[in-house]
């Protein structure tokens, strides 16, 4: 069965565009775009490849071949993806390698010796090999709340759902690819409904991308079944939508980076060997579709077990781990994260306000940034306290003082001032986050247990800086005032 597509993705010079051009154009809007440029520094490049452009397989054998990593089988399906299994990297190079003496590959699922297409997928690269810098994230990128996070917090730290190996509950989600010509990825939509960007190291993709628009024309009529592979002959009968799907379709080449925006699904296809880096992350921008995801997961795996609703002792509580376990976080989780991450934000502005005075309103990109993350988070907060989840019933407490003692929160508050002071060229604050969290919120109730809590704290914290900072209360009033985008 043909798909028709009805255009292509734009390029653009990576060096010829603003951060705040990127934001407006792409990022804000939804928008895919590919992305050149961006890479001429990275040590991946170097190392990695050959001038020919061919990778270097034989450099990870060498240099990082004991790693265990979750290597795609492209041709079994296993439920909604391909069949995994685990290996080391010298056992998957050898597999490529031995592939590509013997006959070299088709455009079928196996080699044309008939060996397997193997893809090396989420590659925890990063967090294996911290001193070894493959590459810098593009200042695009940079504001990064999910690995900003992961770096100091677990999403979900449930034993009875979270392992320390579970790709879905994972340690962060930077990721290295790798596949020879003829690996694939089927049809999807990322995980948490997040931003990705992937960046080639070596080869040529084919992306094929379905707008958001469009996403229900390839479920099923239950809209609990999407097609797996969009080339395959798909049933009329079963997807009766997907013959008016109208796709976008890219190439793209070395050096290129595309960024994928919230609830595009997309196919992807390697063209060539190929190597990638690509993330999942999300920030203010697109907090909506993370809570979107989790409000319909919440719903389907309420309605699986709603049969044993009469004889469960902790019926709601085993809905919020199922979908921890299905999803990677729960209510809780994500509450949880944003209380931290909206603490986080505050004490930067405390910190630019302390230093700078109320100037810093008209001057200061990277405080209008945090104003515009705070409020984006009082707008997520609010929508949750209309839901009928009520978090604070099922494990969720949140202990402000405690948070404060944590070392890892202290440092979550450095990395985000790092974050943003490299996103808009401007010296990170020196004064004392908890110092400042002392003099400013000791008045405050310490304690969150519930998205009522949380919006209560969020609305005494902006007051109490504009009663502080800002004599004609500019804070509060620019906190109100400033632009959100529209949901999807």
């Amino acid at each position: 069965m043909g798909i028709e597509i009805g255009g292509s993705i734009e390029k653009v010079n990576g060096k010829e565009i603003s951060y705040n051009e990127f934001v407006e154009r792409y990022l804000a809007k939804n928008q895919p775009v590919v992305l050149t440029g961006l890479m001429d520094d990275w040590r991946a490049c170097k190392d990695w490849v050959f001038d020919s452009g061919k990778p270097n397989l034989k450099f990870f054998s060498t240099h990082f071949g004991n790693s265990k990593v979750q290597v795609a089988d492209c041709g079994t399906r296993e439920f909604t993806d391909q069949k995994r299994v685990e290996m080391t990297v010298s056992e998957f190079i050898d597999h490529w390698i031995d592939a590509k003496e013997c006959g070299g590959a088709s455009n079928s699922f196996q080699e044309g010796n008939g060996k397997l297409v193997l893809y090396l997928k989420d590659w925890h690269f990063v967090t294996e090999y911290p001193e070894y810098v493959a590459y810098r994230t593009p200042l695009f990128f940079c504001d990064d709340w999910l690995n900003l996070y992961l770096d100091h917090y677990r999403m979900h730290t449930d034993s009875d759902t979270c392992q320390e190996n579970d790709g879905i509950s994972c340690s962060d989600y930077r990721f290295v690819y790798m596949g020879a010509k003829g690996s694939w990825t089927p049809l999807h939509a990322d995980v948490f409904r997040s931003y990705s960007w992937s960046a080639n190291v070596c080869g040529k993709k084919k992306w094929l991308f379905l707008p958001p628009s469009q996403c229900h024309l390839v479920f099923d009529r239950g809209f609990k079944s999407c097609v797996y592979n969009i080339f395959d002959d798909v049933s009329e009968t079963n997807f009766p939508g997907f013959k008016k799907a109208i796709w976008l379709e890219c190439s793209q080449e070395r050096n290129e980076i595309i960024f994928v925006p919230s609830g595009w699904y997309h196919q992807v296809h390697n063209m060539e060997d190929t190597i990638s880096i690509n993330h999942n992350w999300f920030n203010a921008y697109n907090l909506s579709w993370v809570l979107d995801l989790l409000s319909r997961d919440y719903k389907e795996a309420k309605e699986y077990i709603e049969d044993i609703r009469d004889i469960c002792d902790d019926f709601e509580g085993l809905c919020q781990r199922n979908l921890a376990a299905n999803t990677g976080m729960n209510f809780s989780d994500f509450l949880i994260f944003l209380s931290r991450f909206f603490s986080a934000n505050i004490l930067q502005l405390y910190c630019q306000l302390r230093e700078d005075g109320i100037s810093v309103w008209s001057s200061s990109k990277m405080a209008k940034h945090l104003v515009f993350n705070l409020a984006s988070i009082r707008r997520i907060a609010l929508k949750l306290t209309s839901m009928d989840v009520v978090a604070g019933n099922h494990g969720f407490f949140l202990d402000l003082m405690e948070m404060l003692d944590d070392p890892n929160f202290l440092k979550l508050c450095i990395d985000v001032g790092r974050a943003y002071g490299k996103i808009h060229e401007q010296r990170n604050c020196s004064c004392d986050t908890k110092k400042a969290w002392m003099v400013e919120f000791l008045d405050y109730s310490s304690h969150i247990r519930n998205p009522e809590d949380f919006v209560e704290f969020i609305d005494f914290s902006v007051a109490k800086l504009g009663a502080t900072f800002c004599e004609e209360n500019l804070l509060v009033s620019g906190f109100n005032d400033w632009p959100l985008f529209d949901d999807q």
